[in-house]
């Protein structure tokens, strides 16, 4: 089931964190830009047709720009994990339960788009894995324990999962998930626009950019 693709996704990033230990913030840098053109390639190419097929146009903008709105909220108490953003060193030793909520709510989110013939699913295990490299590495440079972190990034790596199980199987929100899909949209529209405008340092585009978000737009299209 495509489904569990991206819980498949995220313990892969977490393993590359272990096998490039001192050149996963350059690997880390070659993905950004891939995945956000990939992914936002696929919504402009799948989802975003679905949903306005499903909704009156009017009704479907007002989802798109709430999920930006809701992706801006999360982002404030998660400060742009999903895009990239996240401190390695981290003074304060407790949980980071507002990041922890924040993560879990987008990638619950993420989930519901996801059906057995929605190529979407694809652009969601391209984002997945570098957001997983920099979750991982903050947490184990914050020096959290293993409990923590383990609990962390189990429940994180099954919340997408678990939303395409609410969208696909639960009765009571099947009827609503072409609302929640357009709040999706706007979600990884402000996500991977961030992630180009910013996955390269004073905001520059540089040839081995520019050609990983051509490559990304390419596959997207042919998929």
């Amino acid at each position: 089931m495509v489904i569990i693709y991206p819980f498949i996704a995220v313990l892969f990033g977490f393993s590359l964190v272990i096998v490039f230990k001192s050149n996963r913030n350059h690997l880390v840098k070659l993905l950004l830009p891939f995945s956000g053109a990939f992914l936002l390639a696929l919504t402009f190419f799948e989802l975003l047709p679905e949903v306005y097929e499903a909704l009156n146009s009017r009704l479907t903008g007002v989802l798109i720009m709430s999920g930006i709105v809701l992706q801006i909220v999360l982002e404030f108490f998660s400060k742009g994990a999903e895009h990239g953003h996240i401190h390695s060193k981290n003074s304060n030793k407790n949980f980071p339960w507002l990041l922890f909520i924040s993560l879990c709510i987008h990638s619950l989110l993420e989930g519901f788009p996801i059906k057995d013939n929605n190529d979407i699913v694809y652009g969601i295990i391209i984002h997945k894995i570098p957001v997983a490299i920099l979750i991982l590495t903050f947490l184990l440079e914050s020096k959290f324990s293993n409990f923590q972190i383990s609990f962390f990034l189990i429940v994180f790596a099954l919340m997408t999962p678990i939303g395409s199980l609410i969208s696909n199987y639960s009765n009571l929100i099947s009827p609503f998930n072409s609302y929640v899909n357009g709040l999706s949209i706007g979600i990884f529209l402000h996500i991977s626009t961030v992630i180009l405008f910013e996955s390269s340092e004073g905001h520059k585009v540089n040839f081995q950019k520019l050609l990983l978000i051509g490559l990304g737009v390419l596959i997207a299209y042919f998929i």
